[in-house]
């Protein structure tokens, strides 16, 4: 969930550092730091606050060509200055930036305090580096090497050694490093956006592989000490799809990205002559896919909810039982795997600790887990068996919009492919294509005029608790514009399906806590109406989002945001995105740091 940045070159190593930290403040952090070792003179400055912060109080005169650096989103310890990285030894000869937990350093500190080590902050990461110094005999990669095989948790690292002035090791185990390449210099990260200004050039290293850079060389080993031979990939973004090109806001930028990331998920992926689908990348044969009995997927947060819309549509057009978990809770149930069933794990940013430790357990067992993910390279489509990518492109705002539509889009194409392997009829596929390839027009409509949204998203943001409610498909779209509402606007807000309100939240509708609708003209239209008038009855407010023409929905509700008609299977995408307005519109109104969410990170790479 933190950020690092290490730098190895003829350059200005603060000056890296610091523009490598920026681009990596979407990932969520409460501190940060530096430390830049100048000829043998290590220094360090950290401090909490933004990179901004930071960086005016780096002094000119801050040379060195090389260092490393850290954004920390605390964990062990409060949020302080002391406890910010870089962490150093007691010596200050051993300095380094840690991402992840370790989950035995407290007994390792207790050894090291009897052996006479002093602690100057409260988190599990210096405790790493009193453990480094302690082992170190003249060759940092040994003592680091020696030390991880003390260390139970998870690790990201990058270490400096005060008289060697031109290396930096790292090492990874569960938390994410890359290695960029450069002309004559070397980059570590924790994430490539934090060095595509500088090359396209990286290495991925994978889970107990250690890496040691300098300004002209790399070597990988793993932790047997065998060098490895990796392989160079090039970054398939542009620098410029992860700046804000003329919005306020990176989360602005991509609610009205999803026309053209919509399509670029479906695109080459669509066969109208034969009404069907194409997804190479999950290797298998039609012979396999046909004989997969049920599908289960697993994810955490909007990935989740964009999973229970994936299932859903599996479920009820290509009639695969299907379900969707969350990842935390597989890994410790002792999950149970059969051979027919076919497993999918969903997640951005491909590194999410929580979906990561249940691909491996469900693998462990003997399952065939296929990845849904966005970043290329990352953690999750190199180690599952295969999967999609979604090409959502750089999502930088913490709160996710872009990829949940895209996520979704793939689950629309396999519940294609999947149907029509079955039962499905080619009219009836033709139909599921041609409402897909509508969607982007349909949303471009909805951009056309934003006014209304922004309007009731004034009047309603004073209002401290919200439902969200929806039927069928839409009912995970209703948990996902809560979810949305909650991150980024802090106003309490829970999704539930409209038929369940009398079960018990209609104990919490009064004056004082608005409802907001899906209502699609569907087959369910009717239902949420009558659940509408149950809120009514009860003098609740209620915002609803209907298509257009509904003159029956406007005469009974308080305030209505229109969508274009459209083909029922596409409302989840026309009712989301006014969900992410809402949302975006309500945290603008109350001042909220909309991009950089308090307590959220962008990559959950902690248990």
């Amino acid at each position: 969930m933190c950020g690092i940045v290490g730098y190895c070159g003829p350059k200005k190593a603060a000056d890296v550092l610091l523009e490598g930290l920026k681009r990596l403040e979407y990932r969520g952090y409460d501190s940060a730091g530096i430390c830049v070792n100048n000829m043998g003179n290590l220094r360090t400055i950290k401090r909490t606050g933004k990179i901004k912060d930071l960086r005016n109080i780096v002094p000119v005169t801050f040379e060195g060509h090389t260092g490393i650096g850290h954004t920390r989103w605390a964990t062990h310890g409060e949020v302080t200055d002391e406890n910010a990285h870089p962490h150093s030894d007691d010596s200050e000869k051993i300095v380094l930036v840690h991402n992840g937990i370790i989950e035995n350093y407290q007994t390792i500190k207790n050894k090291l305090i009897v052996e006479g080590h002093t602690f100057k902050s409260d988190t599990d990461s210096e405790v790493i580096a009193h453990l480094i110094a302690s082992l170190y005999t003249g060759n940092l990669e040994s003592a680091v090497k020696e030390t991880v095989f003390l260390l139970k948790g998870t690790y990201g690292l990058a270490v400096m050694h005060k008289d060697i002035p031109d290396k930096i090791v790292g090492v990874r185990n569960g938390s994410p490093l890359v290695v960029g390449i450069g002309d004559s210099e070397m980059f570590l990260a924790s994430d490539v956006t934090a060095i595509m200004a500088h090359t396209k050039q990286v290495i991925y290293l994978e889970d107990k592989e250690l890496v040691v850079i300098t300004p002209d060389s790399y070597k990988t080993f793993d932790f047997n000490e065998q060098e490895l031979q990796k392989k160079v990939e090039n970054i398939g973004w542009d620098l410029d799809q992860i700046e804000k090109d003329g919005y306020d806001y990176f989360m602005e930028k991509e609610i009205y990205e999803q026309p053209e990331s919509i399509l670029r998920a479906f695109v080459g992926r669509i066969d109208r002559e034969g009404a069907t689908g194409h997804l190479g990348g999950l290797n298998m044969t039609p012979a396999e896919l046909i004989n997969i009995k049920r599908i289960q997927i697993v994810a955490a947060g909007t990935s989740y909810y964009a999973g229970m819309v994936g299932a859903y549509l599996i479920e009820s057009i290509a009639r695969i039982p299907a379900s969707t978990e969350l990842a935390s809770e597989v890994r410790y149930k002792n999950p149970v795997v059969q051979p027919d069933t076919l497993y999918f794990v969903v997640s951005q940013s491909g590194e999410t600790a929580d979906t990561l430790y249940a691909m491996k357990e469900l693998q462990r067992k003997g399952a065939r887990v296929l990845g849904v993910c966005n970043v290329v390279g990352s953690t999750i489509p190199r180690k599952s068996d295969g999967g999609v990518y979604i090409h959502s492109g750089p999502e930088i705002a913490v709160a996710s919009t872009k990829a949940f539509t895209s996520q979704i889009t793939v689950f629309y194409v396999l519940t294609l492919i999947l149907a029509r392997m079955r039962h499905l009829s080619f009219e009836e596929g033709i139909r599921i294509v041609s409402a897909l390839e509508s969607v982007p027009d349909k949303l471009r409509e909805i951009f056309k005029d934003t006014n209304s949204i922004h309007d009731i998203a004034k009047r309603y943001s004073k209002y401290e608790n919200f439902l969200f409610l929806g039927r069928g498909l839409n009912y995970s779209v209703a948990l996902e514009g809560a979810l949305k509402l909650k991150e980024i606007s802090y106003i309490h807000a829970e999704g539930y399906s409209s038929a369940e309100i009398k079960h018990g939240p209609i104990a919490l509708i009064n004056e004082n806590t608005p409802s907001l609708f899906l209502v699609p003209d569907d087959n369910l239209r009717d239902k949420v109406i009558n659940n509408i008038k149950e809120v009514k009855a009860r003098k609740g407010k209620v915002i609803a989002i209907a298509v257009k023409g509904d003159d029956e929905v406007a005469k009974i509700v308080d305030d209505v945001i229109w969508i274009p008609s459209a083909d029922p299977l596409t409302y989840p995408y026309l009712m989301v995105v006014p969900l992410q307005l809402f949302a975006f519109y309500s945290a603008i109104e109350l001042k909220r740091d909309v991009d950089q969410p308090r307590n959220l990170a962008k990559s959950v790479t902690v248990e």
